[in-house]
């Protein structure tokens, strides 16, 4: 069945909604004692032993009390949620900002692991594994076949730091099979994407996610665009779900003057903790824009926010997303969590800007859709808030609570209203996919390519344009390309940029014609 052009962005949006629900978390831990005196809790408990001891057929009471303590979150908020054992390690790996393991992109094609291009400086790239290679086997483990699960897959090939492991790879562009030892290491997994300068005087940072990593990886970035001269930042937070909140309060404490109120936050007892700016910062001068859209939350919002009602920095793009809960993480010790909403965060203006989630958990991650069909992402005037949100920075300039981060300079969406699918698309893994495939037939006429040579050869010609038409019909979407023809050659030329050249080249293709930093480079 073909992918139904219309729904398309809400169902891309719903992939993201796991980014959000994580939300924005307190680093720190959570009591783990449970007293069981009280009589409602008994109960709960006496019917699983009873269940457990006497049902008639057997059952599983792990999936019993999953299902229970799923079913009382539900009946809390949207970010209220329990994250199994078997999710909790990847979800740990995301917001610690590293795993272990041999350190590849991979992609499979058919029922094997290729590698689309080994981690800089990793412990596969020490190995001399490259692009386009197939891993076969772990040791005697075989890691191809239809009936292999992936999290099987992946299992074989993590391990302990330190721990070596065996590989058989077949690699294709010379028809060989070898053997190969890798010696797995910590792997960072990246929260800034890139850091780079757009021109002579504006840097610009792409930050992915608010990991314990993420305020060290942008201080580096920082401090190396001030030195190649950068006198305006752009920090680019669209489609950042989140992550730990001291971290986006970390990033602001450098572009706010000592004792400016960055957040605060209140609990269910109405204790206030806030939070200010304290030693001198890296950037406290020079002009500041932060990039948002409607997927930025949480952390990316706390950010927006306190930039913005400090009058430090200029928001540009589209109404972010509107999470204002904070959660903290309770350990089971099972392996699984719960990360519960221990509190509201406000802005240094006193926005709360929680949207509302009185109509249940569906209807509140569809909230997306409804700004798609009331033409929000096209028209800022479609935006309606309450002017009893309306809220005042020391400038004087107005600010909107109750639902998400109201930019001061709107940018609409880059296609025309109803060809939102194609967008969607060229930001998803499936660009990557079909030039990995397009690479993968003949790495042979691209070996040796200088940039400059590669852009001639991807850009003046529509050949792969046309090739990833028949890519989506092959996957059975239905697009239109034809009127988002540069929009489409551009994605497909950053991404061939980006697996020969590596992320930076990837980035600086796109920004060029991006529209919201075009808006920012007209400032």
């Amino acid at each position: 069945m073909k992918n139904n052009k219309k729904y398309f962005p809400i169902l891309f949006f719903a992939t993201l909604a796991v980014g959000v629900v994580l939300g924005t978390m307190l680093n720190f831990p959570a009591p783990g004692n449970f007293s069981s005196a009280n009589n409602h809790k008994n109960k709960l408990n006496k019917l699983i032993d009873f269940i457990d001891n006497e049902y008639v057929d057997s059952v599983d009471t792990d999936s019993i009390v999953n299902l229970t303590v799923n079913n009382i979150l539900e009946k809390l908020d949207p970010h209220s949620v329990y994250i199994a054992q078997e999710e909790m390690e990847e979800v740990s790996q995301s917001m610690r900002g590293d795993f272990v393991g041999i350190g590849i992109h991979f992609y499979m094609v058919g029922d094997t692991i290729a590698v689309i291009k080994p981690i800089e400086n990793g412990p596969s790239a020490k190995a001399g594994i490259q692009a386009g290679d197939r891993i076969l086997f772990a040791g005697k483990d075989k890691l191809f076949g239809k009936k292999i699960p992936q999290d099987t897959l992946f299992s074989k090939l993590k391990g302990n730091a330190g721990s070596e492991v065996q590989l058989t790879v077949y690699r294709k562009m010379l028809n060989k099979k070898f053997n190969v030892t890798v010696k797995r290491d910590v792997v960072p997994i990246k929260s800034v994407d890139v850091a780079l300068m757009l021109d002579n005087t504006t840097g610009y940072i792409k930050i992915n996610r608010f990991a314990e990593t993420t305020y060290a990886e942008f201080k580096k970035g920082l401090l190396s665009l001030k030195k190649q001269g950068a006198k305006a930042l752009v920090i680019d937070v669209r489609d950042n779900g989140g992550g730990y909140l001291e971290k986006a309060v970390e990033i602001a404490d450098d572009f706010l003057k000592k004792d400016q109120l960055i957040v605060f936050t209140k609990n269910k007892k109405g204790r206030i903790d806030k939070t200010f700016a304290s030693e001198k910062g890296i950037f406290e001068t020079g002009n500041v824009f932060v990039l948002i859209n409607e997927n930025s939350a949480s952390a990316s919002e706390i950010l927006a926010g306190a930039l913005q009602d400090n009058d430090r920095a200029t928001i540009v793009g589209r109404r972010s997303f509107g999470k204002g809960l904070v959660q903290r993480e309770m350990d089971f010790g099972d392996g699984s969590a719960v990360r519960l909403t221990v509190a509201r965060y406000y802005t240094p203006t006193g926005r709360s800007i929680q949207k509302s989630y009185k109509a249940g958990n569906e209807d509140y991650f569809k909230e997306f859709g409804h700004r798609f069909e009331t033409g929000e992402l096209y028209s800022k005037d479609s935006i309606k808030l309450a002017d009893t949100l309306k809220f005042k920075t020391p400038k004087g300039k107005i600010v909107y609570g109750g639902g998400g981060i109201v930019p001061d300079v709107f940018v609409p969406f880059e296609v025309k209203h109803g060809e939102e699918s194609i967008a969607y698309v060229m930001q998803s893994p499936m660009v990557g996919n079909f030039v990995f495939e397009q690479l993968d037939k003949d790495r042979k006429s691209f070996k040796g390519l200088t940039f400059e040579q590669l852009l001639a050869k991807v850009e003046k010609t529509d050949l792969y344009f046309n090739n990833f038409r028949a890519y989506l019909k092959r996957n059975e979407i239905d697009l239109n390309l034809d009127k988002n023809k540069e929009l489409v050659k551009r994605y497909i030329t950053a991404e061939f940029a980006g697996q020969l050249f590596g992320e930076q080249k990837y980035f600086e293709i796109i920004l060029k014609q991006d529209v919201m930093v075009k808006a920012v480079l007209k400032k």
